[in-house]
């Protein structure tokens, strides 16, 4: 987290006295992808990548925003017909949206943010923009907004400025993290549960493919669609099913005639990604990490046949780490691109890396990107 940068970029721009500098960071998920929003389980926790933002509140009724990586300003007001036209900034316009339709008194602000959460790999860049900016004018304003609520606020923006009907489980993670735990979060209830993570002997990697992660597309909304048609189908025989979460292989079974052949694949992988959310959990209770590899495997393997949100390019690393002998390999996020997220004994880790550089390079005709994994806080004040 580079905070002079930051710092020194929002007084070449705005001058004057300092704002307050805050901090979101990104996320990288265990297991259980396309799960929140079907109310089941995930397995999150926070990474030592961030979102960075420096605030000063500036007593008018317009924000003047500055993103530094991109070399872009916004000046908007607060009301629902000011919308920016960039789509960076609209994260930021959601926001205050979102809390003022709650009863939050909130005025204009100056800002500037940079961010080292890579963009299109899947670890959540825009739930980090969100719970920084959410995080940081609770606290400006005085709001006492609770963090569950915050994190909603941060969904809310995704579903209403953003177009994408994202689950809960992204602005969690940013807003709940704590260093060397992961979090089981009920995404029904809202429940969460910290595990201490540290594998001895293993190591977190990820391997970004380098290829856009677009979770905007129509891809993503459509696959929830398909859940949303196959749980009502099968709450017409079973009442208490309110969401996937809820239904059993046999459940979905009862209705294969009367769904699309895609809407069952779809189904079929949420439940069973339901379940090996379960299996990891008591798996690491026993401290069998080797369990926790094979289930995130069959993640793999659930995204990239039934879900069909995976790429040829994340189907390969995730080849190669099988060969390699890797515990674990899966692609992680919402799919479409991004990166794989893989388990290493600590003595298969250089002869992988050095596998799947060589590989991939020859595939592709470029190398992935690698990012070690460090499990850190969540949303706070940094000075």
């Amino acid at each position: 987290m580079n905070i002079d940068k930051v710092r020194n970029a929002f007084m070449d721009h705005f001058g004057g006295v300092a704002g307050v500098v805050y901090a979101s960071p990104g996320r990288i998920n265990l297991i259980g992808e396309h799960t929140d929003y079907n109310g089941g389980f995930v397995f999150p926790g926070a990474i030592d990548k961030a979102m960075v933002a420096e605030i000063r509140l500036n007593g008018t009724d317009r924000v003047r925003a500055v993103a530094i990586d991109l070399g872009e300003t916004a000046d908007f007001g607060l009301c629902e017909e000011n919308a920016p036209a960039q789509q960076w900034a609209r994260y930021i316009f959601g926001v205050c949206r979102e809390i003022i339709k709650r009863g939050g008194q909130i005025g204009g602000f100056d800002t500037a943010f940079s961010s080292d959460v890579p963009l299109g790999a899947g670890m959540s860049s825009s739930a980090a923009m969100e719970s920084v900016y959410a995080f940081a004018l609770n606290e400006l304003f005085a709001l006492k907004i609770d963090k569950f609520e915050l994190a909603r606020i941060g969904q809310a923006t995704e579903h209403n400025y953003c177009g994408v009907k994202c689950g809960i489980m992204d602005q969690f993670a940013s807003l709940f993290g704590k260093e060397g735990r992961l979090m089981l979060l009920d995404c029904r209830s809202m429940e969460y549960k910290y595990y201490p993570f540290n594998p001895a002997g293993y190591k977190l990697v990820l391997l970004d493919t380098v290829v856009k992660h677009e979770l905007a597309s129509s891809a993503y909304n459509e696959r929830r669609l398909s859940c949303e048609r196959v749980a009502a189908a099968i709450r017409r025989n079973h009442s208490e099913v309110e969401y996937l979460r809820d239904a059993t292989l046999d459940m979905l079974d009862e209705v294969k005639d009367s769904i699309s052949e895609e809407d069952y694949r779809r189904a079929q992988y949420v439940i069973e990604e339901v379940q090996r959310v379960m299996d990891v959990c008591a798996a690491l209770e026993q401290g069998d990490y080797e369990t926790v590899g094979e289930r995130m495997y069959g993640t793999h393997r659930g995204m990239s046949e039934l879900y069909e949100v995976s790429r040829p390019e994340l189907d390969f690393l995730n080849d190669v780490a099988r060969h390699c002998g890797v515990a674990g390999s899966r692609v992680m996020g919402g799919g479409f691109g991004g990166c794989t997220i893989n388990l290493v004994k600590e003595n298969r880790y250089d002869a992988f890396v050095a596998e799947a550089f060589a590989a991939f390079r020859d595939r592709f005709g470029h190398e992935p990107r690698l990012y070690d994994v460090v499990i850190s806080d969540g949303a706070r004040r940094l000075e």
